[in-house]
């Protein structure tokens, strides 16, 4: 049960986070860094008791890879989008709803841009947070804070920069996304989980389960 609790905190302020800063009118240049920094201390607070994925497609990637138990996988991705929501409601109530149009998505590029970055974080994370090799180090949840920083920064306004499908979830009640284009998210993020896990075998052979 703890494990739950903590893939809930964790993933509540992420999404919190990008809510806040999006209703609240900063989400300019300094948006990626806030929305980093809060992944990654949550990454901290959290990754050794439920090792701290905060998205269901790094749940599906880390189960792919053999880390994560088949009976946690459902558990956590409801966790994770329960999360998300309540995130999404409290962030509307501090900062009030947009007054924006939902942002409008060119659909191929954005399922390209979702699926490169997805694939970009679920990679460091099996690397840094779950190969023997490099068991035990301390920068873990920088290289995956700065992972997030660096593909809003480059994609974000392709995408939005979601690499999430709880957080598609999260700027979809908050009517920064139309719900229409949530599954654009929820199979780039998937698939880019996914590849990650079996580019991760490829490359990690002795890693490999």
């Amino acid at each position: 049960m703890n494990k739950y609790l903590v893939e809930f905190i964790g993933t509540f302020f992420l999404v919190f986070a990008i809510g806040n800063v999006s209703l609240g009118g900063l989400d300019g240049n300094v948006a990626p860094l806030a929305i980093g920094a809060t992944l990654m201390v949550m990454i901290y607070a959290g990754g050794h008791i439920s090792g701290a994925h905060y998205n269901p497609a790094v749940t599906l990637a880390i189960f792919l890879r053999g880390k994560c138990e088949a009976n946690d996988v459902a558990p956590y991705m409801v966790v994770q989008i329960v999360a998300a929501a309540a995130a999404a409601y409290l962030a509307i109530f501090l900062q009030g709803a947009t007054e924006k149009p939902p942002m409008e998505l060119d659909i191929a590029k954005a399922i390209a841009a979702e699926i490169a970055f997805t694939f970009a974080l679920a990679f460091v994370i099996l690397n840094v947070a779950t190969a023997a090799r490099t068991s035990g180090n301390s920068f873990y949840g920088v290289a995956i804070g700065f992972t997030v920083v660096a593909g809003a920064y480059t994609v974000g306004a392709v995408s939005g920069g979601v690499f999430n499908p709880a957080v598609a979830v999260g700027v979809s009640l908050m009517k920064l996304q139309a719900w229409s284009n949530i599954w654009v998210f929820l199979v780039a993020n998937f698939v880019g989980g996914a590849l990650a896990a079996v580019v991760f075998k490829i490359v990690n052979p002795p890693d490999a389960p």
